[in-house]
């Protein structure tokens, strides 16, 4: 378990590393097209900005748009008590507790770092698990928190939004401006489309590769806190018998969510943010021997 913790880690590194190299590439091709090398030196310090600017701004944004609402231990002293007792097993600080009224189930955790972490649950997740696979769900979400998870997602967010934005920006360049006289050569110019195009596509695929890689690894975690992996795991299988898709439809947050919170089928394997059910569940009872 210990050496799939340690290379899961290694592949967000790797990957974030995509991204910015992504992003360097995007904004390279556009200076060849248009000759400037302003171009790819503004794409970097536009997109750092973005991303400092998110580092700061989208754990709250993030509640928000989900309709997380805080509570206190007498709102809900089951829930409250449960993060409570895991952050005091992790020698963690006590994060901000939310509440979701939406009937589907699902679980949530946002921040920045574990000072400034917040979890969140459904209404629906509550009326349906036991104790024991609460727990086991906060437990995990508590990972993602440990682990920085919880930073290193919202940096991907930040990324993956900066990247439509810049290939957007610069589609409408090509479209709307430009020099008559000096116009770019069509091989640079094709190539500038397909950049613009792919790039966003491509930032979507990385950012789910992300999100599963870390799926895993809460999992792990989690079951590690718990010493109870077989509780997480019947949790899974119960979400895996309803459906988990929230009223707020949200796909640059879905990546959040312990369960894929989005409706719909299409595509669904390739751009999943979460890794299949069985294979969270076969994982977990892989390690239960550990225990």
């Amino acid at each position: 378990m210990y050496k799939a913790i340690a290379a899961n880690k290694r592949n967000t590194i790797l990957i974030i590393a995509m991204f910015i190299a992504l992003i360097a590439g995007l904004g390279y091709a556009f200076s060849v097209v248009y000759g400037s090398t302003g171009i790819f030196w503004g794409t970097l310090v536009g997109a750092t900005v973005y991303t400092f600017i998110q580092y700061f701004a989208a754990a709250k944004l993030a509640l928000t748009m989900n309709g997380a609402k805080e509570i206190q231990k007498r709102d809900n002293p089951r829930l409250y008590r449960m993060v409570e007792n895991l952050a005091i097993t992790n020698g963690m600080p006590m994060p901000k507790v939310y509440v979701v009224d939406d009937p589907a189930p699902n679980a949530f955790a946002t921040g920045r770092d574990p000072s400034h972490a917040h979890v969140a649950a459904t209404t629906g997740i509550l009326d349906l698990m036991d104790d024991r696979e609460l727990e086991a769900v906060m437990a995990h979400e508590m990972g993602h928190v440990q682990n920085y998870d919880i930073r290193v997602m919202m940096i991907v967010f930040g990324l993956v939004s900066a990247i439509g934005l810049i290939a957007d920006i610069f589609l409408r360049m090509m479209w709307f401006g430009g020099d008559n006289d000096n116009p770019p050569h069509p091989v640079f110019l094709l190539l500038g489309i397909l950049a613009a195009i792919l790039a966003p596509v491509i930032a979507i695929l990385v950012q789910a590769a992300v999100s599963r890689q870390r799926e895993y690894l809460a999992d792990a975690t989690g079951a590690m806190t718990t010493r109870d992996p077989e509780a997480l795991a019947s949790a899974l299988l119960k979400l895996g018998g309803t459906s988990t898709a929230t009223r707020r439809q949200n796909s640059s947050t879905a990546h959040l969510f312990f369960a894929n919170p989005l409706r719909g089928k299409s595509l669904a394997k390739l751009f999943s943010t979460h890794p299949p059910i069985e294979e969270r569940v076969a994982r977990l009872r892989s390690i239960g021997g550990s225990f």
